[in-house]
């Protein structure tokens, strides 16, 4: 468990650095690059940004149900509530590329990144059903545990 808290805490480090530092810079060199899509500057880094703060939200409720395995609580309502903060973070990463998509999709004229951008609302939409699946899966641990304490 700890090489994993190792790399949580340095995965969220990178992210606030791009966060704060590279994103917004990136798409400022963009702008001058390009003066004609200096309009996409603002957009574009408030998307990314929020992007960066969802996976963020998944590192931070990662960190917690760590935590409560730890203490042997994973099978409690606690848990529940992280896991939905993750399965939340992940629909709220993809209602924005779905949104991204839907821009580009209208005014692209290559069909590259298009079905990129598809390619990835459709594997951001596993891993969310898949988050819902572990969290049913959770519960009905959770009930299990708590039924055969009550045996006991």
């Amino acid at each position: 468990m700890t090489p994993l808290r190792v790399f949580l805490v340095v995965l969220f480090g990178i992210l606030v650095m791009l966060q704060t530092f590279s994103l917004p810079g990136q798409f400022a060199h963009m702008a001058e690059e390009s003066p004609d899509m200096a309009y996409l500057r603002w957009p574009m880094t408030a998307v990314a940004v929020f992007w960066v703060l969802c996976v963020q939200v998944v590192i931070v409720a990662t960190w917690k149900l760590l935590t409560l395995v730890k203490h042997d609580r994973i099978f409690s309502d606690a848990a529940l509530r992280w896991v939905d903060a993750i399965v939340w973070a992940i629909i709220a990463a993809w209602a924005v590329l779905v949104g991204v998509f839907l821009y580009v999709g209208f005014s692209a004229s290559d069909p590259g990144l298009p079905l990129l951008l598809f390619l990835m609302v459709v594997g951001v939409a596993a891993l969310g059903l898949l988050m819902v699946v572990m969290r049913a899966l959770l519960r009905q641990a959770t009930t299990l545990r708590t039924d055969m304490e009550a045996v006991i």
